[in-house]
């Protein structure tokens, strides 16, 4: 309720002076405004009262003023912003119908022809090839105002909106171009001929300057749909940025400058191996396209593979680096900033779009690695989280703390490779995770028999049935308690395995588990210290020594998982955001939990005082207590003690009993059930893998002709990706000079790799440039290395 004051205020006499609240309709009437209120006063007096958003009751008003001739049409329109026709159409409503007739239904007036979705292709062709509105109307069925609403829906404009920029585009092959049907150009509503938009030029054709002289604009690849630049001058890009944001360009084409000494420009060199690994072709199966932008799906997927190489780790990174420098190594002006990619990220992170893309890589993995797949590596990785969210807890291994974390399950081959990860909902075990994770296998590999190598954490026999059963073979430790191996029993044995020797104490024999259903064989390894390590597997056709070689193996998944850490940032988080989680998941009772440390707790004690008594008992002075009554009686105290510790334990433990050891997590956590946001973390981790197979295609390529790759072979990588090169455009070829390196035998191992690269005959991503990749000559008088003047055929380890 206003106070009396007010009231007064709100329906004063229109005589007086009309305040500035106030709006008159005719000598007589006035509309009165106050906050979402609005009065209709005539002479003073509330003919109509309505708030905002009330449509029936505000025609209502307005039908109330013209027809009991308070004012006229005219006056009401003008009052209330509306036409003379909607006045009039309200009259005629509330004629016909009253007070309801006023509210109109939502959607398509009844008896209205709607136009089909269908038909929105057919419109659009018709217009491409200059029909007139009116004549697409009749053919179609509907108003000319339909097709006029339709074609500005699917971004057609008027033709004074695109003639102020007067640009010398054309078409000579007179048709419209493909790109019209996502992203149409500009185009007159009034049967005008619409300009061309820059997708339709062809690649040697001119725009205010001959574009025969510069070879990157004949450089496009005749496979891929992708626009063409209007601009000249790879420096300058304003062009394709304006068309990018008239909504006319879904990727910028790449154009490269020759330079020299371009800071990094030596990540090119990843370029072959990044367009063999079906990243691009993976993406754009996923995810189409991401809408009209200047760094478009290819760009985005490019930069992002080419930045983890740099080591900028995340996107916030991109502040410490000049745009420019960076873009250079994309064919653009600038690379994309850090608000940019992280826009980017969260586009690409569509819900299901990360796993599916990690699956189409692994797919295109499993078929160009094979032979390397006969023992897949299966193990976790926590991920310490330290915000203020409340998520599950586990336990992080190196830290031996149990601290809330993600889990992500990894899967490498046998030389270590990524394969697809994971992330777990909960923090599941890997027991748990073991199935699904083998169904993913099966879906990659197909029937073949793989053995899959996992630590302890995943011992569980009953599961190992199941494995079994699916046609998988295990290899494993052993978990549970097991009887030595008498020394005798062992046997050294050695060999070579990828050109390295091991020597191990073997002992081999069978063993029976769930009482005889399961028999698998356990391979035994006598240490110097005199430590037995035993190793289960279900296979029976491999020497000994090649199944605890493969065993301990499993340790350069260890180094993996260190390596992503240190150098891809693999733990940072890539968001904030969380998302639901499911409420019913069971997870252990806090109070189960407490009334067991509880009872821990009267144990210890009950220990401490029975060890005291007993002592008491063992010195007691028989002189002065001859009997044992007699020591009870002097100890009753501590006798009291004992037996109150005895209850006490009793009665805690009947209270655990009656009390379930797992509740649902929404009986414990307070407020709502959350995870973190799974989907932009497992999008970067992908990128992250592919960056490190094309890191690990590299070092394989090299090995031959470095002495030292089983070292440091990844070290010089990424010494040649960080290093200058000089960028020459020529006809049909990007050439890129690597820079030589901090020594003779190291510039010859990064020579011998860019001929390797040159042999892939790799373009450029949107180009039809062929990249061809060089080191310069020493320089006189530099010392020769052994590494130089042999050739190196040591194959090499991560």
């Amino acid at each position: 309720m206003h106070e009396p004051s007010e009231q007064g205020d709100l329906f004063a006499c229109h005589d007086a002076a009309v305040p500035a609240a106030a709006i008159p309709i005719s000598s007589r009437a006035s509309l009165r405004i106050e906050g979402e209120q609005r009065v209709v006063l005539v002479a003073g007096v509330a003919l109509a009262h309505f708030v905002v958003g009330d449509h029936m009751a505000e025609a209502y008003a307005m039908i109330c003023l013209v027809e009991q001739g308070w004012a006229d049409q005219n006056e009401v329109a003008r009052a209330f912003e509306c036409s003379t026709r909607t006045v009039r159409r309200l009259q005629r409503r509330f004629a016909a119908g009253g007070l309801p007739a006023l509210g109109r239904r939502r959607g398509c007036p009844k008896g209205h022809v709607r136009m089909r979705i269908s038909h929105e292709q057919i419109v659009h062709d018709l217009r491409s090839s200059g029909v007139s509105n009116r004549a697409i109307a009749k053919r179609v069925g509907v108003t000319e105002n339909a097709i006029r609403k339709l074609l500005r829906r699917l971004g057609w404009k008027r033709a004074e909106a695109v003639e102020s920029a007067d640009l010398p585009f054309e078409n000579p092959s007179g048709g419209a171009h493909p790109k019209l049907s996502a992203s149409p150009a500009p185009a007159s509503l009034n049967g005008e001929e619409p300009r061309r938009s820059p997708s339709t030029l062809q690649p040697n054709q001119a725009a205010g300057a001959s574009r025969g002289s510069d070879p990157n604009l004949s450089a496009f690849s005749k496979t891929e749909r992708l626009p063409i630049s209007s601009d000249t001058d790879p420096a300058d890009r304003r062009m394709d940025r304006l068309f990018a944001y008239l909504g006319l360009l879904d990727d910028a084409a790449p154009l490269f400058r020759s330079a020299s000494r371009v800071p990094r420009a030596g990540v090119l060199l990843a370029i072959p191996p990044l367009v063999h690994s079906g990243v691009i072709e993976c993406a754009r199966e996923v995810y189409g396209e991401i809408g009209p932008a200047f760094y478009g799906l290819r760009t985005s997927i490019v930069a992002l593979v080419l930045l983890a190489l740099l080591r900028i780790k995340r996107p916030e990174a991109l502040k410490e680096h000049s745009p420019d420098d960076l873009g250079r190594l994309l064919g653009l002006d600038r690379a994309p900033e850090m608000k940019t990619l992280r826009r980017k990220l969260t586009r690409l992170a569509k819900p299901g779009s990360a796993t599916a893309f990690g699956r189409a890589l692994a797919r295109r993995r499993v078929a160009a690695r094979g032979e390397a797949l006969g023992f897949l590596y299966v193990d976790g990785h926590v991920r310490v989280y330290h915000g203020e969210r409340e998520i599950p807890k586990a336990h992080v291994a190196r830290m031996r703390l149990a601290m809330p974390a993600t889990t992500d399950y990894w899967v490498n081959d046998a030389d270590a490779e990524p394969l697809f990860v994971i992330t777990a909902e909960a923090n599941d075990g890997l027991s748990k995770m073991l199935p699904p994770i083998l169904a993913e296998v099966r879906r990659l590999v197909g029937e073949r028999r793989v053995t899959i190598v996992f630590d302890r954490g995943g011992w569980s026999p009953k599961l190992f049935l199941k494995i079994l059963a699916e046609g998988f073979d295990i290899l494993t430790y052993r978990k549970a308690k097991f009887r030595k191996v008498p020394k005798k029993c062992f046997k050294l044995r050695s060999a070579a395995f990828d050109g390295r020797k091991v020597r191990y104490r073997l002992a081999d024999q069978s063993i029976r588990l769930l009482r005889g259903r399961l028999r698998l064989r356990q391979v035994t390894r006598l240490s110097e210290n005199g430590h037995q390590t035993p190793i289960v597997t279900s296979r029976r056709d491999i020497r000994d020594i090649e199944v605890a070689f493969r065993m301990f193996e499993r340790w350069r998944q260890e180094n993996f998982f260190k390596y992503l850490r240190e150098e891809y940032a693999l733990d940072a988080l890539s968001d904030h955001r969380v998302e639901r989680a499911d409420p019913t998941r069971e997870v252990p009772n806090p109070k189960w939990n407490e009334l067991g440390r509880q009872m821990r707790n009267v144990r210890t004690a009950f220990v401490q005082l029975a060890s005291r008594y007993g002592i008491k008992a063992f010195s007691n002075v028989e002189a002065l207590r001859r009997t044992m009554r007699g020591f009870k009686i002097a100890n009753a105290r501590d006798a009291w003690r004992l037996k109150a510790a005895i209850d006490r334990h009793a009665v805690l433990e009947k209270r655990r009993a009656s009390m379930p050891k797992r509740v649902p997590v929404r009986d414990v956590v307070k407020g709502s059930v959350v995870r973190l946001a799974a989907e932009r973390k497992h999008l970067t981790n992908v990128l992250k893998m592919v960056a490190y197979q094309i890191e690990g295609d590299l070092v394989r390529l090299v090995t031959p002709h470095y002495r030292r790759a089983d070292q440091d072979g990844r070290t010089l990588v990424q010494a040649a990706l960080a290093s200058p090169a000089d960028i020459e455009v020529a006809e049909d070829e990007l050439r890129v000079t690597v820079a030589a390196q901090s020594s003779r035998h190291r510039t010859e191992a990064v020579r011998k790799l860019c001929q390797e690269m040159n042999r892939m005959t790799a373009t450029f991503p949107g180009t039809k440039l062929r990249l061809r990749f060089d080191v310069p000559d020493p320089p006189p008088g530099a010392p020769a290395t052994a590494s130089s003047r042999r050739p190196v055929t040591k194959s090499g380890q991560i």
